[in-house]
């Protein structure tokens, strides 16, 4: 009985570690008598004892490879280090199997030699600045290579690109001076623009005072203009007053002496008139009315200062008593 029952407990351990559960994202490689048979899906599934047995276990989720820094020489022979970061997948769990040995190995290596080859085609200057060109070869070259290991690069990214040294120095100095040049540009540009600021504030102020200097004459003129056609009119409109009172020549002859009164201005000044001229004014009643003519005379020169004699001094004068 105790046969019995040790039988039919081996008979469970055996069954129940036949029993596989396969998670999800896994993949398991089945062989029977050492030749692939099948692969497992997620899911359960049932070996059979000592003839079948589970070559490897695949994860199908996306996996990163960091490779370590890599000396790779650029065409104009700088030496410089760069680190990968690879990013893949496995499709096919036989091929991933069978492909090849120790996958993710060979994955490293393949990366660093093609990483060798296409930065030797470029030069310093274009590795620093083509991370995206060397990145898109890298994941084309790379997924071509890997088809067959049942492996599927998604990405590759560069990490570091660290060049050496005395290289870093002379970047530094190089992108210094760059600096320097467009801060001088800059500045210059600056006062360009300041400079042509100016001149063009100082044209507009020219041409602001150019333009009042130009009114304010135009305004003086015209004032001038109106002030002289005023003068005029109202000379007019006085010759028009005397046309229509009936003045003859004398009375002009007479306005023609005023005139010479006017212009001879001064106490030395002696105008003769002639007698006739005055009694026509005078007999013109209208013009002695409107003009005020006739009733003005001349004005005489004052009389000179009687010389006062000394009678001290002159032989010819007479004592008080016999004056």
């Amino acid at each position: 009985m105790e046969y019995i029952i040790g039988g039919i407990v081996i008979f469970l351990i055996l069954l129940l570690s036949c029993i596989r559960i396969v998670p999800q994202a896994k993949e398991y490689v089945l062989e029977f008598l050492g030749k692939y048979k099948t692969t497992w899906s997620a899911g359960i599934h049932f070996k059979i004892p000592l003839l079948e047995q589970i070559s490897s276990k695949v994860t199908l989720k996306e996996q990163v490879l960091d490779s370590p820094p890599q000396p790779v020489i650029t065409k104009d022979n700088v030496t410089m280090q760069i680190d990968t970061v690879v990013f893949f997948r496995i499709f096919d769990a036989k091929m991933y199997t069978y492909g090849v040995v120790n996958p993710v190995n060979a994955l490293s290596n393949l990366t660093a030699t093609t990483l060798r080859n296409i930065i030797g085609e470029l030069d310093l200057d274009a590795t620093l600045t083509s991370r995206d060109t060397i990145n898109g070869k890298l994941t084309s070259i790379l997924d071509d290579a890997t088809d067959q290991w049942g492996i599927k690069i998604t990405r590759v990214e560069l990490k570091n690109i660290i060049p050496p040294s005395a290289i870093q120095s002379a970047m530094e100095k190089q992108m210094k001076a760059e600096r320097d040049r467009r801060e001088t540009l800059l500045q210059a540009e600056g006062h360009k623009d300041a400079a042509i600021t100016r001149a063009e504030g100082d044209k507009q102020a020219m041409i602001l005072a150019a333009e009042g200097e130009r009114d304010a004459r135009i305004a003086r003129a015209e004032g001038e203009a109106r002030a002289i056609y005023l003068a005029k009119k109202a000379e007019a409109d006085g010759l028009r007053a005397l046309m229509e009172a009936g003045i003859d020549g004398t009375v002009l002859e007479l306005k023609k002496y005023e005139a010479l009164a006017n212009v001879a201005n001064g106490r030395a000044a002696k105008l003769i008139i002639p007698s006739d001229v005055v009694d026509t004014v005078k007999k013109n009643v209208i013009f002695s009315e409107t003009s005020g003519l006739g009733s003005q005379t001349v004005a005489a020169t004052d009389p000179a200062p009687a010389k006062r004699v000394d009678a001290c001094c002159d032989p010819d004068a007479k004592e008080p008593w016999e004056r």
